[in-house]
């Protein structure tokens, strides 16, 4: 991997936590990495940060790039494909983050037997603590899953599965830390409304959950059992727990997961639909 150049298009929030990543897990080089982005003053200064080449062409940052990741947009895909597409590698392998693109629209886009690998990962990564799911395309060989696995490796945890259930993991982990956010607001909030200062509240609030989740990633237990070790009879957290399923809480979580993953499903037949219509039809020019 160290010898391996990478490319990523479109140095954003993700992209750029990726190259961070790479970076300090120690297997990949300045000089082997290269990323785009559309705006130079900013990819001037992602370049002067981590000192790797930043350029504002995608095709120029792909070129010659044994792993191209794709940290773009979806809505945005289709065209970046077509542009970087002249100068890919012909063993070059593509790994996209982009939600609702499959994998087989990215392979029809390039034609060939390019391999794909379609990632899923969330914010998380700029903490170097992403859930990420990976899935492999049609000509994806187990060295190219191994590779991707290595790259998102380097900023959380990674699990495979099958392409039909990444939109269900969109809807997850990959809107996840929105949820979150919410919740650390709402607690938060409610220590304010009781009395406590906001830093006071918010400092609780974050180690409470951090404490809660490694209780439950180290302890390998039931949630259930878990919540049930908090609430003794008659006591503080039974009523509080009362109050959440007054209000249903678990049923707003997944409905909340429900909508996302739809979504996640719109997104991909939007951007089918749009790459699927005809170019607009010139009009016929006047005569004078």
């Amino acid at each position: 991997m160290v010898a391996k150049r990478i490319a990523v298009i479109g140095a954003g929030n993700m992209g750029t936590a990726l190259l961070r990543g790479i970076l300090a897990s120690g297997w990949g080089t300045k000089e082997n990495l290269i990323a785009s982005h559309p705006k130079r003053v900013k990819g001037e200064a992602l370049s002067s940060e981590l000192g790797i080449a930043v350029t504002d062409r995608n095709d120029e940052a792909a070129r010659q790039a044994h792993i191209v990741i794709l940290a773009v947009k979806p809505q945005i895909l289709e065209s970046v494909l077509q542009e970087i597409r002249p100068a890919l590698r012909r063993d070059a392998l593509l790994i996209s983050i982009a939600a609702g693109f499959p994998t087989s629209r990215i392979e029809s886009a390039l034609a060939g037997s390019v391999p794909v690998v379609r990632a899923m990962p969330n914010v998380a990564a700029v903490v170097r603590a992403s859930a990420t799911v990976l899935c492999a395309g049609r000509h994806a060989a187990a060295e190219h899953l191994a590779d991707a696995r290595r790259i998102f490796e380097s900023i959380g945890l990674v699990v495979e599965l099958p392409e039909y259930q990444l939109d269900a993991v969109t809807g997850l982990s990959g809107s996840g830390p929105m949820y979150v956010f919410q919740i650390i607001e709402g607690l938060s909030d409610a220590g304010v409304r009781v009395g406590l200062s906001r830093d006071v509240s918010t400092a609780l609030t974050i180690q409470t959950l951090v404490g809660a989740a490694r209780m439950a990633e180290e302890l390998k237990t039931h949630p259930g059992v878990l919540k049930d070790s908090v609430t003794s009879p008659g006591g503080t957290a039974i009523a509080a727990l009362h109050s959440l399923e007054r209000n249903r809480l678990r049923a707003i979580l997944m409905d909340a997961v429900e909508v996302a993953t739809a979504r996640s499903m719109e997104l991909g037949q939007t951007a089918a639909a749009t790459s699927a219509a005809p170019p607009p039809r010139k009009a016929p020019a006047r005569r004078r």
